[in-house]
């Protein structure tokens, strides 16, 4: 390797393709780190086993109020794992994927073996993904998402209101179909204003509840220098104009719900598309299946120039998510709502070493 592996500074000149197999799950696990995960948690861990890489739910980093079943926890180990689908994609390296291979352990949540190129997949394992692909053009386009990876950045700034082509979103929609996903695009201006209402109405639920609150503000702290959210993520920092911890202690210590909703009401109506990825199941592998998706779909944006970012709050207060449902034709469960379109260049969350999450 010519450089020492360090967040989204991967790229496929440092790839050990003469390098044995742990090397190469090494630099697997540096583009899989490379995910977005809800508040920056990274709740994640991966584990180098004889035969290839265990995706482990690292749940010591879950965010049990907006979260307590760990929804979006599975979904953001889902979207690691697609990197390294890429990545061995990319190089040519055949991988079998199984999911949830433990019974008795669910925080394994995927198992990447290494097989030799032309064995006979095992029975219940994905196609190998560095192989010929089962799924047509869209799985063989799959390794060519690699170079968008460390380009991907969640970016919360307002976007440039202008119609995105046609040819990216049938784009968006074979990237989530391929993984089997439901992905429902808004892009008219009056569901875009139904549906950043709806988001403003959650924001103010939300911000309403000190335990939300207190869980929010433990993001968003100036020590987090491997994690973690920047001050400005729920637009607070304009409301206060201050450093970050006098925004994690005024989130903390008032309901800032009003103006957050506002923000956010703007930045979901000014936003040239909205997508919801939706499933018509609500378990482990569901989760796992949408984060896969998010992750492809991302990708997809990425390399088209676009960035994209959350407004999962109608779907993480329970009685809202329904009318979510219902007023974007989506699927029975809606997973993930995002916002996509053009904008500023942003600078990249940070990332734990390597060392935290490998072992």
């Amino acid at each position: 390797m010519t450089s020492p592996l360090t967040a989204w500074n991967v790229d496929a000149s440092t790839f050990p393709r003469g390098g044995t197999r742990a090397e190469q799950a090494r630099f697997a696990v540096a583009c899989a780190i490379l995910a977005p995960s809800s508040h920056n948690t990274q709740p994640w861990k991966f584990v180098l086993v004889d035969d290839g890489l265990l995706v482990v739910a690292d749940r010591s980093r879950s965010l049990p109020v907006i979260d307590p079943f760990d929804r979006e926890l599975i979904i953001s180990c889902g979207a690691a794992l697609f990197n390294l689908r890429v990545v061995f994609a990319r190089f040519g390296v055949p991988v079998e994927v199984t999911t949830f291979p433990q019974v008795g352990d669910p925080d394994v949540v995927a198992r990447v073996a290494f097989v030799a190129a032309g064995a006979a997949p095992a029975a219940g394992a994905a196609p190998a993904a560095g192989a010929a692909p089962a799924a047509g053009a869209a799985a063989a386009d799959l390794g060519k998402l690699f170079d968008a990876i460390p380009l991907r950045a969640t970016n919360r700034r307002p976007y440039v209101e202008e119609p995105l082509p046609a040819e990216l979103l049938d784009g968006l929609r074979t990237a989530s179909a391929v993984e089997g996903i439901e992905l429902r695009l808004i892009d008219a201006l009056a569901d875009r204003e139904r549906l950043a209402a709806l988001v403003a109405d959650a924001d103010r639920r939300q911000f309403g509840d000190a335990h939300f609150r207190r869980e929010l503000a433990s993001w968003i702290h100036p020590s987090r220098s491997h994690d973690g959210m920047p001050a400005d993520s729920q637009g607070i920092r304009q409301l206060t104009d201050a450093a970050t911890p006098v925004v994690a202690m005024a989130i903390r210590t008032f309901d800032l719900g009003g103006g957050v909703a506002a923000s956010h009401e703007r930045l979901a109506r000014g936003s040239p598309l909205i997508a919801v990825l939706s499933t018509e199941v609500d378990d482990n592998e569901a989760w796992l299946l949408t984060g896969q998706a998010l992750e492809r779909v991302l990708l997809v944006a990425a390399k088209a120039g676009c960035s994209a970012s959350y407004l999962n709050q109608p779907i993480e207060v329970p009685e809202l998510r329904a009318r979510l449902a219902a007023e974007t034709g989506a699927a029975k469960y809606p997973q993930l709502v995002l916002r996509i379109g053009r904008g500023p260049v942003v600078p990249h969350a940070p990332r734990r070493p390597l060392e935290e999450v490998l072992s």
